[in-house]
């Protein structure tokens, strides 16, 4: 039987009885269950502001454009982040016309605060914390130092539903936080995210920019006996970028079981570290001790990781690799910055199967595979 990295859990008949209200209703795009998960969210958080888009992805990229004319940045102006990200993170600077600035990472593989201050030029505005696993890692730190040099702190907190830091959820602090409920995310649906602002104009900006520049929403001019109001005006040049009612249907159906999903996840997690912790060359990728971890991902490090890879599969077990380092891109056109801490990850971590439907017998079968492969190649 294959084990894989990542499997969805849907409450199906749950989830097909929101969607139905939408059909039921007439109405499957932005408004109505859009509007219901804003509020959910909002209120499972406790962050003031929350807007429902389609991906992670795309706030990212509408985090930095509102930040970017808000405070007059220039076309060039530099946004420190980390190598060790999906590439949504360096795409979006890019989008934004400005310049990514990749920064080595910790033994939490998070951002090293140690390293930013040293990095700040008078063209940086902008950090980009990015929450790899679920993990903090010295967020509090980061924070610190966006103070200190006025910059705008934005969190990539695409694995981060759920994780709490500080005996809060994620999001105090920062300027802009952005989720992900990307089909394998621990809120999964097919695709979305939430952008969540702490500046309530700015949220209003995203509202307006998420949806082409419009001053109303197609929701928002309708009433219940269907008057259309068809008026409205377009006051920016804006993206499509906005979520629906039926990705927010499922998300409505996810959040209510996040907290124990999450739970489950860390006791597997925790599985994991009482059976490897004893392996020699094996080493568990640590979480930071003021952070409660969604453990979106269960990470190690090993020596050979190629051919460690190779066994696992050849034994129908099929982790992951999260992530490249993303100076090795051309297509940043940036190979002088060299972050060798982020590069030894990079060719050294495999997350391991973490899932739902994931049984003790089955992590006791990926145990004993990573266990003959330690004695096999190292």
């Amino acid at each position: 039987m294959k084990i894989q990295i990542f499997k969805p859990k849907y409450r199906i008949n749950e989830c097909l009885e929101e969607i139905k209200e939408c059909l039921e209703m007439g109405w499957t795009g932005m408004g109505f269950k859009t509007e219901q998960i804003e509020e959910k969210w909002k209120e499972y958080t406790k962050l003031p502001n929350a807007h429902f888009l389609s991906s992670a992805t795309a706030g990212l990229h509408l985090s930095l454009e509102i930040l970017k004319n808000e405070f007059n940045w220039s076309e060039g102006d530099e946004v420190i982040t980390t190598p060790l990200t999906f590439v949504s993170t360096g795409h979006s600077i890019i989008h934004a016309k400005l310049k990514p600035k990749f920064i080595d990472i910790d033994e939490y593989l998070c951002l090293d605060p140690n390293l930013i201050c040293e990095n700040i030029s008078s063209k940086t505005r902008a950090i980009i914390f990015v929450g790899l696993g679920g993990n903090v890692g010295q967020l509090s730190k980061v924070i610190e130092i966006c103070k200190e040099n006025n910059l705008k702190l934005i969190l990539d907190a695409a694995h981060m539903a759920g994780t709490k830091y500080l005996n809060n959820h994620v999001g105090r602090g920062v300027d802009v936080s952005i989720f992900s409920f990307q089909a394998v995310k621990n809120l999964p649906t097919a695709d979305s995210g939430m952008i969540c602002f702490n500046d309530e104009k700015l949220d209003k900006k995203a509202r307006k920019l998420s949806w082409l520049g419009i001053s109303k929403d197609t929701f928002s001019r309708s009433t219940n006996e269907g008057n259309y109001k068809w008026k409205y005006d377009v006051e920016e040049i804006g993206y499509k970028y906005h979520g629906n009612s039926i990705m927010a249907s499922l998300a409505l159906v996810g959040l209510k079981y996040l907290e124990h999903d999450n739970e489950f996840r860390r006791k597997i997690c925790k599985l994991y570290e009482d059976k490897l912790k004893r392996i020699s060359n094996i080493k568990i990728v640590p979480t930071s001790s003021d952070c409660i971890s969604s453990r979106h991902l269960f990470q190690i490090r090993v020596p050979e990781r190629d051919k460690f890879l190779a066994h696992l599969q050849s034994q129908d077990i099929y982790p992951g690799v999260h992530y490249i380092d993303n100076t090795e891109y051309g297509v940043y056109g940036i190979s002088d910055q060299i972050c060798p801490k982020a590069r030894q990850a990079s060719n050294e971590i495999i997350s391991l199967p973490l899932h739902l439907e994931l049984t003790e017998k089955e992590i006791e079968r990926i145990v004993d595979c990573i266990k003959k492969a330690a004695g096999d190649i190292l």
